[in-house]
């Protein structure tokens, strides 16, 4: 850590004016991402469930050894999220704009990692254009002012693809055990990390072959058994509880990947047909702040440019320069491809981890074209450059109303307790795409007696109070007759009471006869 502090010290002397400029771009990227950060914080049924464990974790040293359930397949991840989310909700003593704050900071390094890969890649210039556009771009920020597993993802992308890099180019074996470490995590955030190993597993070949013509594989295959048994230890967890519980996530993953063909393709030539649409989406979503039709035209240029450069004027570019294309190129090609076997829709958080790369690609055409001897091309350069800007920060997510989900939960869980009247009661949510774990995480806080109804044990867990939270609606809201298990299970009720709470509806139901 000494020797890391030094040479950060020795390069902001010897650089002041370029650290002037990153710390400017460091600092707009976290206004972006921590302004008013407990008001537009998504705090739903995902993020109240993860509070709700970890805070067990370290209140009464309940282990975790499995992580979130994955949205298909009834998979589940491992836990070293909520390892790493454990230190941001204890130091903000329990409040859940701990960790969104953790994930935040976790982007703004981002930001800065890739200026410096932009930088040692391509030049300033590259490291400019990649980092601010990064950091003004709508949906990375959405994504990076929430504590969600996914959100993660990014970071520790990015470090994996970094790693590799540097056992290809520089050949210090040590970063493979920095590569075990980062898989794990992204493994752990989402599944589709899965497709960072065909990039990783490629470099990594070529690196063999290339040490194998001179003898010189012992170095390599060392540190990747290390890395290897570093990353399957960050994975044990997972693999532990799977074996108490009869391989059940094994087996969903197999019938995932063998059986439901439904939802993934298992045929690579299928995905050629989708890679055009699904690049311009990842384009638009990513690059071209989800404006209609900008996808095709940042989606060509890319191409026209990538091309230009790499085929055509391959001769001229810096060693360096090229590797880190293909590194690029190889990057994103796999993502696009194992995207394209996906047969259901693909939301935003999928894109997690290959987010920089489209970004560092632009940066680095970017770098050569504003390179260009010829003064009209990086005038129109620096102009294609100021729109893409100005298209990104018209649409900033701090133009939009803040959502106040954790102000509604947190009032919505005040007034509960307040007409709980210290006494046992049920919870029940009714809502489109939201549950009750962001509600019952406060009134666990809080230590009131919210019991979870089991059917097996009715007796014991039905009590004689039921709030039921709608966020639905008001003329949609008929919790009596709700066919959801938290009401059903309940039984015969009626209405006793009901409020308007913070944009919500709060019914408190009792039992009556049939």
């Amino acid at each position: 850590m000494v020797k890391i502090a030094l040479k950060i010290k020795n390069w902001i002397k010897g650089n002041p004016k370029e650290f002037i400029i990153l710390l400017v771009i460091l600092l707009f990227g976290a206004f972006l991402r921590l302004y008013k950060i407990d008001q537009y914080l998504t705090f739903l049924g995902d993020e109240g469930r993860d509070a709700i464990i970890v805070r067990k974790l370290l209140v009464y040293g309940d282990p975790i050894l499995i992580g979130p359930g994955t949205s298909i397949g009834n998979m589940y991840l491992g836990p070293l999220y909520y390892y790493l989310m454990a230190p941001a909700l204890l130091i903000a003593n329990f409040s859940p704009v701990g960790p969104a704050v953790q994930i935040a900071l976790l982007s703004v390094i981002t930001i800065g990692f890739i200026y410096l890969i932009a930088k040692d890649w391509f030049g300033w210039r590259a490291a400019i254009i990649a980092s601010v556009l990064y950091a003004i771009a709508p949906t990375v920020i959405v994504y990076s002012r929430s504590s969600w597993n996914p959100n993660i993802m990014p970071f520790f992308a990015l470090l994996s693809i970094f790693s590799i890099w540097k056992v290809w180019k520089e050949h210090t074996y040590n970063w493979l055990i920095i590569l075990g470490i980062s898989l794990a995590f992204c493994m752990q955030s989402h599944y589709l990390g899965l497709l960072l190993f065909p990039t990783i597993g490629l470099f990594w070949l070529l690196t063999f072959l290339k040490e194998r013509k001179v003898k010189k594989t012992k170095p390599l295959i060392k540190k990747t058994i290390i890395g290897v048994v570093i990353f399957l230890f960050l994975m044990s967890p997972l693999a532990i509880f799977d074996a108490r519980h009869g391989w059940n996530n094994f087996g969903a993953m197999k019938k995932f990947f063998t059986v439901r063909q439904e939802t993934v393709s298992i045929k690579p030539w299928k995905a050629i047909p989708n890679s055009l649409p699904i690049s311009e989406k990842i384009m638009m979503r990513l690059v071209g702040a989800n404006q209609a039709n900008t996808g095709p035209y940042i989606l060509g240029a890319m191409v026209a440019l990538s091309v230009w450069f790499l085929v055509l004027k391959r001769k001229d570019l810096p060693l360096k320069t090229k590797h880190g294309f293909y590194v690029l190129l190889v990057w994103l090609g796999v993502a696009i491809l194992g995207l394209g076997l996906y047969k259901q829709e693909i939301y935003d958080h999928y894109y997690g981890f290959f987010f920089p790369a489209p970004f560092l690609l632009i940066g680095g055409l970017g770098q050569l074209l504003l390179e260009n001897k010829k003064r009209i091309i990086p005038t129109l350069t620096i102009i294609a450059l100021v729109l893409l800007v100005y298209v990104n920060l018209k649409v900033d997510p701090l133009l939009k109303a803040p959502n106040q989900q954790l102000r509604r939960a947190r009032e919505v869980a005040q007034k509960i307790k307040e007409e709980a009247n210290g006494e046992r009661f049920n919870l029940a949510v009714l809502a489109e795409r939201n549950y009750e774990d962001g509600y019952q995480y406060f009134l666990e806080r809080w230590n009131e007696k919210v019991v979870d109804i089991n059917a097996l044990k009715a007796d014991e867990t039905i009590t004689q109070q039921l709030f039921v939270v709608c966020e639905l609606p008001k003329e949609k809201c008929d919790p009596t007759h709700s066919p959801k298990a938290e009401v059903a299970n309940f039984g015969w009720s009626k209405i006793e009471n009901e409020w308007e709470v913070f944009g919500a509806r709060l019914y408190k139901l009792v039992h009556t006869q049939p």
